[in-house]
């Protein structure tokens, strides 16, 4: 299995403890928080390597 996709898996997996644990609300506050807040606190030049990356991959 690819690297990718065992970070599905396991997104998948988060999502669904997490829903049952809190709820869905929460959990989806979670799922979505969690991530957005962490590219928030990269600087500047991170999130620039992080775009390059994301555009390799997509074969720009």
């Amino acid at each position: 299995m690819s690297k990718s996709g065992k970070i599905a898996v396991a997104g998948v997996a988060a999502a669904v403890v997490l829903f049952w644990l809190v709820g869905f609300w929460a959990g989806l506050a979670v799922l979505i928080g969690v991530p957005a807040v962490a590219y928030l606190l990269l600087d500047s030049s991170q999130k620039r390597r992080l775009r390059g990356i994301s555009r390799k991959q997509l074969g720009r």
